[in-house]
Formats: structure tokens, C-alpha cells, sequence
């Protein structure tokens, strides 16, 4: 079984940054992925980045490229998404997930149903 545990959301102006963290636990695959859904009121969950730990390969939304960065740090089995240029249509539950599914691309990586494991969400909020 995998814990996934985020922290770091909260209140940012439009124009800020956040850092959010996952910290993932138990049993992993040795073959995964790693990433962010986000869901925002009376909208699907939506992909926003994920990294394949087989090649360090990145995924991200077009919503997000060039703002958003996504990072791991293996020893300490956590994935970080550094937001920059935060605007309110950022405002969401940001959720970790980690999942084995293969293959992994920029289409496939957005499929909510194909990750097996996900945090509880933190809430991200940006102000105008």
C-alpha cells in the first residue's frame, strides 16, 4: 500500500509562486509515475504534471508549461511542483497521485482512472 501525503497549498496573490510537496511512503512500484491532478469547483479533476521515474521524463498540461515545474527527490521519496505566475484559474485541490500504468504520455498521463494511488488534495487559492 502507498501513503501519499501533500502539504504546501494556501493563499497566494495572482502573480505568485507555491511550492507543494508529496511525500509518498510504503510499498512503491519499481516502474511508476508521480504527479499532480487538480480539481477546482464544478470541474473534472484535470492533470497537471507528472514524472516517469523510469527516465525522469516530464508531462505537463498545456495550462501550465512554462509556469509550473515538477521535480523529485528520490532519496527522500518526494515530488515537488514549483508554481510560479500563479493565476486564479489555478484556484483547485491539488492532489498527488502515483501510478504504474503504461504507456505514459502527455495524452495518457491526464487520465484520472489510470493512476492507482492518491493523496487527500490540498487547497490552493488565488487571489486577483
Amino acid at each position: 500500500e502507498v501513503q501519499l501525503v501533500e502539504s504546501g497549498g494556501g493563499l497566494v496573490q495572482a502573480g505568485g509562486s507555491l511550492r507543494l510537496s508529496c511525500a509518498a511512503s510504503g510499498s512503491t512500484f519499481d516502474d511508476y509515475a508521480i504527479g499532480w491532478f487538480r480539481q477546482a469547483p464544478g470541474k473534472e479533476r484535470e492533470g497537471v504534471s507528472c514524472i516517469d521515474s523510469l527516465d525522469g521524463t516530464t508531462y505537463y498540461a498545456d495550462s501550465v508549461r512554462g509556469r509550473f515545474t515538477i521535480s523529485s527527490d528520490n532519496a527522500k521519496n518526494t515530488v515537488y511542483l514549483q508554481m510560479n505566475s500563479l493565476e486564479p484559474e489555478d484556484t483547485a485541490v491539488y492532489y498527488c497521485v502515483l501510478g504504474a500504468f503504461r504507456p505514459l504520455t502527455i495524452y495518457t498521463f491526464g487520465e484520472a482512472s489510470f493512476w492507482d494511488y492518491w493523496g487527500q488534495g490540498t487547497q490552493v487559492t488565488v487571489s486577483s
